[in-house]
């Protein structure tokens, strides 16, 4: 009989002891005889090997990559579609990949975790339709139903998560080279250095995936002609560079965009309408607001991919909380019900639309009237918004109105035209956010762009945008009479700029108080 060692019996008899890595599985009793695993891999149909037709978005997608890469000849860009992140313990959130990564691949839903698109330089003229690079899409494909993945990885097993594309099946759908992501790393490092000793330098959209950016900075330091002094800002500065170009190549969007859109409103405007339809199960609970988003939801999840991003469905006083997305309050009659909701197309392209809707039905005398100031301010909005007037134009004009009725009321400490000057803006008291920002693939779209594109830019046909003036009258405000505290009301509709001006792609949706009423008591 040997003897043991000590140390090892108080392990194995001390709770705790199991490596964490291994906890999150403490509840699996998977099989994993020899007899189990032969008879699993055997007995499959035959996987269907036809390839998908091409994407209509691929043309669309190859002019982007063209576009950016026209913009760095010579570097090699990386462009990663990002990770899957836990939720909770074993179980992740739904997957959505970085909108740079949709915007240059065409890809959408949730089907490619892990990917990383890489433009490789080429000579002048010598790359993909005449470019400066050529793309290749590094990707996990799906594992044969010989393998142990298919049924024992929870997080790419065909078994836990459904059928993944081929490498095949992608390249043919998107017209894009493709290659397994075990190639990557290879893809990445090699010959990056110093490019005056013959090295390439790289850019890589950052803070999507921690182990590229690991694998990226490792290789820049490696290679690097004097390590112990390297100045990390300057790959910073690069880095940040793409950033930057891949929001600027969103701002105007091409026709297969703008349809996508449009196919986000659609669905969004029946999103609203079964709001108005559950309202008086919502009235009825304990948390209305609760009963108001999950309308809203099972709508985006139905028509769409998902929500654009969380809902704000705001009653009484929590419609003045700008970010209001808790959505525990009670819906009462007589109350006003701001909320602002967009469905995520399968694209991953959103709506962005806010309506304040009179629980009841009907808008009492001083809602209307701050519901009118808030339209009244949209509508002039609207009017500045011409191809050729700067983004900034659209908020001033909003600004103007809204400003001229606080005065008209009472409410202002100063004059109106001392109010919208520079040293004045006691107004934004109650108007704090900004009246318009870009849309498309994120909710607040092309948001890393220079200031002089975005907010110093000239609008322009293609630009996607959004009206959206509200007034926000908190129940704790003392600067204004009883009768204002505890209403908020914003408006916000998506614009698509064109060569005559601006289109509202939500126009479906009422705006006038008279309408609202209307369209509410014919849901109701």
């Amino acid at each position: 009989m040997t003897v043991s060692d000590p140390a090892e019996e108080f392990t194995e008899a001390t709770p705790g002891s199991q490596p964490l890595e291994e906890r999150a599985t403490n509840r699996s009793q998977r099989p994993s005889s020899d007899a189990f695993k032969a008879f699993m891999a055997s007995h499959w149909a035959p996987a269907d090997t036809t390839l998908p037709p091409r994407d209509a978005v691929a043309d669309h997608a190859a002019r982007r990559r063209r576009a950016i890469s026209e913009r760095f000849p010579g570097e090699r860009l990386i462009v990663p579609a990002g990770p899957l992140k836990v939720r909770s313990n074993d179980t992740d959130y739904r997957f959505r990949p970085h909108s740079a990564f949709a915007h240059l691949t065409g890809l959408g839903l949730d089907h490619e975790p892990d990917a990383v698109l890489v433009l490789e330089p080429a000579d002048a003229g010598t790359g993909d339709d005449g470019g400066q690079h050529t793309a290749t899409l590094y990707f996990r494909p799906l594992a044969g139903r010989d393998s142990a993945q298919f049924y024992a990885d929870p997080r790419s097993g065909e078994f836990w998560v459904g059928a993944r594309p081929t490498l095949a099946e992608l390249e043919a759908r998107l017209g894009l080279p493709t290659a397994h992501i075990d190639g990557l790393e290879v893809a990445v490092t090699k010959g990056v250095g110093a490019t005056e000793i013959g090295g390439i330098s790289v850019r890589l959209v950052r803070k999507v995936d921690e182990n590229l950016d690991a694998l990226v900075d490792t290789a820049r330091y490696n290679t690097a002609q004097d390590p112990e002094s390297l100045d990390l800002s300057v790959y910073d500065a690069l880095d940040d560079q793409l950033a930057e170009a891949l929001s600027e190549l969103r701002l105007v969007k091409d026709e297969w965009e703008v349809e996508q859109l449009r196919t986000a409103v659609a669905a969004t405007a029946k999103g609203f309408e079964e709001i108005v339809r559950a309202l008086p199960r919502a009235v009825a609970h304990r948390r209305g607001e609760r009963v108001v988003e999950a309308a809203f939801f099972a709508k985006a999840r139905e028509e769409g991919n998902d929500l654009g991003y969380d809902t704000i469905a705001a009653s009484g006083n929590n419609a003045t909380v700008l970010h209001w997305i808790r959505n525990s309050g009670a819906v009462h009659e007589g109350e006003l019900l701001l909320v602002d909701a967009g469905v995520e197309a399968e694209s991953l392209y959103t709506a962005d639309v806010t309506r304040t809707l009179p629980v009841s039905g009907t808008f009492s005398e001083v809602q209307r009237r701050i519901y009118r100031a808030v339209l009244d301010a949209a509508d002039a909005a609207f009017a500045a918004a011409r191809p050729g007037a700067k983004f900034r134009q659209v908020h001033a004009a909003a600004m103007e109105v809204l400003a001229a009725r606080l005065e008209e009321w009472g409410l202002l400490p100063v004059p109106a035209s001392e109010a919208l000057s520079e040293e004045g803006q006691q107004h934004r008291r109650w108007m704090p956010h900004g009246t318009s920002h870009h849309l498309g693939l994120d909710v607040h779209d092309c948001a890393q762009a220079r200031r002089e594109l975005y907010l110093d830019g000239e609008l322009a046909p293609g630009m996607v945008f959004t009206i959206e003036p509200g007034l926000y009258f908190k129940a704790e405000d003392l600067a204004i009479p009883e009768e204002y505290r505890g209403i908020g009301v914003r408006i916000e509709d998506d614009v698509l700029m064109t060569e005559d001006g601006p289109v509202n792609l939500s126009a479906a949706l009422p705006r006038t108080p008279e309408d609202v009423e209307a369209w509410m008591a014919s849901l109701r």
